[in-house]
């Protein structure tokens, strides 16, 4: 992948339109950067900036464990405890 992005590349890969790029550099939300020929180009700096360096979908993983088979009650109200956590929290 190229390190340099048209406006049209660099809309789609931080997920929004071409225009609310546009509308971003007008309110001076993003600055970009111009060719000699007054062309827009944005480059992976840009890309972090906007999406946290972070990936758009993260997966969840809860872990829930016990010691011996002997403890499959609690395990079962750990599990339990954890879908509720995850549900008020917002977590999938």
């Amino acid at each position: 992948m190229s390190s340099y992005y048209s406006i049209g590349e660099f809309a789609k890969r931080i997920g929004r339109s071409v225009q609310t790029v546009r509308r971003w550099e007008r309110e001076g939300k993003l600055a970009a950067k111009r060719h000699p020929s007054g062309h827009r180009y944005f480059d992976e700096a840009d890309v972090r900036l906007l999406t946290g360096g972070a990936p758009e979908k993260r997966d969840v993983v809860v872990y829930c464990r016990v010691s011996s088979a002997g403890q499959k009650d609690d395990l079962a109200s750990q599990v339990q405890a954890m879908e509720t956590y995850c549900l008020g929290a917002g977590i999938a």
